[in-house]
């Protein structure tokens, strides 16, 4: 079996991290997991590290201060990188991601090189969301497509596994994003260099504890960074051709 890491970003989900885990591991038992904790001021920090303390299989990152989703992806994608591992997961910790998707996440990299998890592929496939909230994330999804011509319905989705070539092809360095729109330019950056995307469903539930890190400024952020990302590859619309796929290779 190929090894895999989950990277979890947190920020005050100190009622989550231990049932995650746990769910992660009963559905995956192998897999590793990093907790990438932003400052976290209820704690969430001291106790992924007493869970790393008890298993090998977890790992603590702590970022000095609250430095944004993206930028936790970064930290956590470097990291792994460093480590090796073939599979890299992101998802997150409260439940709004389903951790028994993950085997079906890893039978689908078999043949590809992006695996996203989308709410909306086969239908809407969400619960306990208001439907001024659907309506935003459906047209963020139009908005993303109209203008990258990325044909993926549910760009902004962050349950996904990335193999390890993907990231180590991205200049991650280079990313623009800090909020939830790190997720559309993650996405961005493997099409336009070819690499295989494949969708699978999955359902999206509310999270069940904690709050929502959504605000204007990532809102508007979003907006932008759509843009920015068209500019940067001078309004193509298509990816480059890539020959080579790691899928085929393995």
């Amino acid at each position: 079996m190929k090894s895999c890491v989950v990277i979890i970003p947190t920020y005050d989900e100190k009622d989550n991290v231990r049932p995650i885990a746990a769910a992660i591991h009963k559905s995956v038992p192998d897999a590793h997991i990093l907790f990438v904790d932003d400052n976290s001021p209820d704690g969430t920090g001291k106790i992924v590290d007493t869970m790393a303390a008890e298993d090998p299989r977890i790992h603590a990152y702590h970022n000095p201060h609250k430095a944004g989703l993206g930028r936790a992806y970064v930290i956590g994608f470097k990291w792994a990188i460093q480590h090796r591992y073939d599979l890299i997961f992101e998802m997150d910790a409260d439940f709004s991601h389903d951790p028994n998707e993950l085997p079906n996440f890893l039978k689908a990299i078999e043949n590809a090189d992006l695996v996203l998890g989308s709410r909306y592929v086969q239908g809407i496939r969400i619960t306990n969301w208001p439907l001024s909230r659907l309506l935003l994330s459906k047209t963020a999804s139009t908005y993303v497509r109209l203008i990258t011509g990325m044909p993926i319905t549910d760009p902004t989705g962050g349950f996904k596994c990335f193999r390890r070539e993907v990231l180590e092809a991205i200049d991650l360095d280079g990313v623009m994003s800090s909020g939830y729109s790190f997720q559309v330019e993650m996405t961005h950056s493997a099409w336009m260099r070819g690499f295989r995307i494949i969708e699978v469903p999955i359902i999206f539930e509310d999270r069940r504890s904690g709050y929502s890190k959504m605000n204007r400024d990532i809102a508007t952020e979003a907006l932008r960074i759509v843009w920015k990302l068209a500019v940067r590859c001078r309004f193509r619309r298509k990816p480059l051709p890539r020959p080579n796929h790691p899928a085929k290779s393995s």
